[in-house]
């Protein structure tokens, strides 16, 4: 079994009257790039901040590396970096100067970390540039910089991609994978962009309402989610009736968008769409998907 290094035990988490988190649990294995996955106000950033210690349970139990307690968690949490807020850096201040001050009051001794991470992320190149003229992936970048420094073995990111343009997305991708595979990094992120996590983690947990509504492995991910044909018809309500009558098709799935999503009877499709035309609804549309990422979050968190 895959060493555990962070156990969320049936915590809550109660702000005043508003209720953030009941009853949450799940666990991230060594190794691991977990996906917290849901809208906003779900109870991604609480469960962060939990585990970051910038906020405290109202019931339940955190270990991260088998410990747990104030004491220990503390101790723990040297092993570990957190990007909830917005990164820091002084405007004025190259990357190498802004991650010298940080070294500083992380109390590192080693100035040679800052070459290594600086090359980590790729800004080993920017020299005098200062931070107020970074694009705003590179402005990620020297967070993750500064979150490196300490070596740790866990990282908690909290939508380190937003507002970033595709280029700056791909490169934040890349460089977070290259941290799990090269550096061992164990990665727990959060994100808007559904099919950035898929290409990126390898768990994932779906929350709502402060609930847990799924934990699962992305080769679980993979089997639940199912190949199916996309069919628009000119008359979408009679090749609904000719599926099912004619067709005999029981998993269907009539889409907000008008489409049609038939789940089985796959290997048939040429005399499903034969029978859609001698039925009188002409196909405009046959194609054959696989349901992804964002259709499971739509299902499970949304209930779409």
């Amino acid at each position: 079994m895959s060493e555990i290094i962070a156990d969320v035990k049936n915590i809550s988490k109660q702000y005043g009257k508003q209720l953030a988190l009941d009853d949450v649990s799940f666990r991230i294995r060594k190794g691991s790039i977990v996906g917290l996955i849901g809208p906003n106000g779900a109870g991604k950033s609480t469960i962060m901040k939990i585990m970051g210690g910038l906020v405290f349970p109202s019931a339940g139990e955190l270990q991260l590396f088998g410990e747990s307690g104030e004491k220990g968690l503390n101790h723990a949490r040297t092993r570990s970096s957190f990007i909830i807020e917005t990164p820091y850096a002084k405007n004025g201040l190259s990357a190498r100067e802004n991650l010298e001050k940080q070294r500083l009051q992380k109390g590192i001794p080693d100035k040679g970390r800052i070459d290594e991470v600086l090359r980590i992320v790729k800004l080993e190149d920017t020299g005098k540039k200062e931070f107020k003229n970074f694009s705003l992936g590179m402005k990620q970048r020297l967070g993750i910089a500064n979150a490196l420094l300490g070596k740790p073995e866990l990282m908690v990111l909290d939508e380190p991609i937003n507002g970033l343009d595709p280029q700056g997305i791909v490169e934040i991708r890349e460089l977070l994978k290259n941290l799990n595979k090269e550096e061992k990094v164990t990665i727990v992120i959060s994100s808007h962009i559904l099919s950035e996590l898929s290409l990126l983690c390898t768990d994932y947990v779906f929350i709502n309402h402060g609930k847990i509504m799924d934990v699962l492995s992305a080769e679980q991910l993979k089997a639940e989610c199912s190949e199916y044909y996309q069919i628009d018809t000119d008359n979408n309500e009679l090749a609904s009736a000719i599926l099912t009558n004619e067709c005999g098709i029981g998993k269907l799935e009539v889409m907000e968008s008008g489409g049609i999503r038939i789940y089985e009877g796959l290997e048939r499709i040429r005399d499903i769409s034969k029978a859609l035309y001698e039925g009188g609804a002409i196909p405009t549309v046959l194609a054959r998907n696989e349901a992804n990422l964002e259709d499971y979050y739509m299902k499970k968190v949304q209930g779409v």
